[in-house]
């Protein structure tokens, strides 16, 4: 063992701690409404704080510091087409997710295209979802490997079942408000490797940005060079940053559910805009943190296991960090992974309760029932994204990223189908939605396509031949009508 028993017990207690908080919250479900929206109870700060946490994971705090570590801050330009991105959702997509009563995304499919189209944006989401969420449970891996000096994953399952056992009981509800305590705590071990970083480093500050330049400029933001094939430049990051957002907070039914649970159109806008500064400086100093890590690492050097920028971060923690601040560093970075964790586990349930099960037969009429089969689907999907952590799956932040954006194109295609297409069908929407998705699957393995490219480049492909499908198929139906 790598830690103290301080820092270990330090650990122990957060975790039982968390799991015991997010259990309580069982008191007063009744419905699926209270266990997949929280009531609609919750305010707008509290859904902002869970957004962030839910948009932050293991691999971010470990691999963002990573990147900056090995190259510069050009990574925070993708950030800025984060923020575009949410204002365009709060006018064109928030709007319509408040005109009916719904508990996913893809009910706004079926309202317009009918159940086949739901239930096929649905798969595309809980695929997706299932294998992105098993790239963070292997980030959790890595931490546990410097933590405990082993390849041993024990503690990843033990991660999996206290944060299952916990979604399982309080539902929505306790996912955002567990969410809220580890944003604070995450945001604090960040806060306080920067500020022990900065204490370390010979001449502070200054030093930092002497030696950064020194070694290449490590501190760059932008880069205006236009480029298809490299990812971080300023209109791949602002522009490919933007449709990724879109996808990921306009359709994928882990962050549109924290929407959806808002007290109102208003509020769910207010939290949307709010995580958007909040991601902005959170990403910053991730970076920042990279950067200073290079500086400090020229000073006092210390090994990164495997070579692997992934693990410097995590290494410095360990091994450079004083007793007591270790526990609450780490403590930390458990807790974005219960937090993505608990976020994701009841945002499959959800899906899969009400875009297929509602489907074969589950009625309304009978709550109770409802309720029992939603915290079925809970256990099955902590039981799988368990073993897909097992698996191993390369550096994991572009990883997470890469297989996220393949099918992203896909889902937010279709919506704008709903939203700017008047003339767009269901079958055009499915088969738009599959030709999206094989066409981003031969980019993939076929071009060097920059992956920040990934979703806009699905989203056309999706919409121009959903457009087509849909407009030729009107034509063969009505040949008549054609010809007038």
């Amino acid at each position: 063992m790598r830690i103290s028993p301080i820092d270990l017990a330090i650990i122990v207690l957060y975790l039982v701690g968390i799991t015991i908080l997010g259990a309580r919250y069982r008191r007063g479900q009744h419905t699926i409404r209270d266990y997949f929206l929280g009531g609609r109870t919750t305010p707008w700060w509290a859904l902002a704080c869970s957004i962030v946490a839910t948009e932050t994971s293991t691999l971010t705090i470990i691999s963002t510091p990573g990147i900056a570590y090995g190259g510069d801050m050009a990574f925070l330009q993708l950030v800025m087409g984060y923020l575009v991105a949410r204002a365009i959702l709060c006018i064109i997509l928030i709007p319509q997710y408040f005109r009916g009563e719904f508990y996913t995304a893809y009910q706004l499919l079926e309202k317009r295209f009918g159940t086949r189209t739901k239930s096929a944006a649905a798969s595309i989401f809980v695929v997706t979802r299932a294998l992105a969420e098993g790239v963070r449970f292997a980030a959790i891996g890595k931490v546990v490997s410097i933590i405990l000096g082993t390849g041993d994953r024990v503690s990843v399952v033990v991660i999996t079942l206290l944060t299952l056992f916990y979604t399982f009981q309080g539902g929505m509800r306790a996912v955002i408000w567990t969410d809220v305590m580890q944003f604070f705590l995450y945001i604090a071990g960040s806060i306080a490797a920067f500020f022990l970083l900065l204490h370390r480093i010979p001449g502070s500050w200054p030093g930092v940005v002497h030696a950064a330049a020194a070694a290449g400029d490590k501190l760059r933001i932008f880069d205006f060079h236009f480029s298809l094939t490299q990812s971080y430049t300023f209109w791949s990051g602002v522009i490919g940053g933007t449709f990724l957002t879109m996808a990921s907070h306009g359709t994928d039914q882990t962050m549109v559910q924290r929407l959806l649970a808002a007290r109102n159109e208003r509020d769910s806008k207010k939290a949307l805009l709010a995580s958007g500064v909040i991601i902005f400086f959170q990403f910053a100093l991730f970076l920042v943190i990279g950067v200073m890590l290079f500086v400090y690492r020229q000073h006092i050097p210390f090994g990164i296991p495997g070579n692997d920028p992934d693990r410097i971060f995590p290494e410095f923690i360990v091994t450079q960090m004083p007793i007591g601040l270790v526990g609450i560093v780490l403590a930390a970075i458990f807790a974005v992974a219960m937090s993505n964790a608990s976020g994701s586990l009841n945002s499959l349930a959800s899906s899969s309760m009400i875009d297929f099960s509602a489907a074969r037969g589950v009625s309304a009429s009978d709550p109770a029932r409802q309720l029992r089969h939603s915290r079925w689907w809970t256990i099955f999907w902590g039981v799988l994204l368990g073993l897909f952590g097992l698996i191993h799956w390369g550096p994991v932040l572009v990883a997470g990223l890469t297989i996220a954006s393949i099918t992203y194109g896909s889902l937010l295609g279709a919506f704008l189908l709903v939203i700017w297409s008047r003339r767009a069908t269901a079958r055009g929407a499915i088969v738009g939605m599959a030709a999206g998705l094989l066409g981003m699957i031969a980019v993939k393995l076929f071009t060097p396509l920059a992956w920040t490219w990934y979703v806009l480049a699905g989203t056309l492909i999706t919409f121009a031949v959903g457009s087509l499908v849909s407009v030729t198929g009107k034509l063969d139906s009505d040949p008549a009508g054609a010809g007038s």
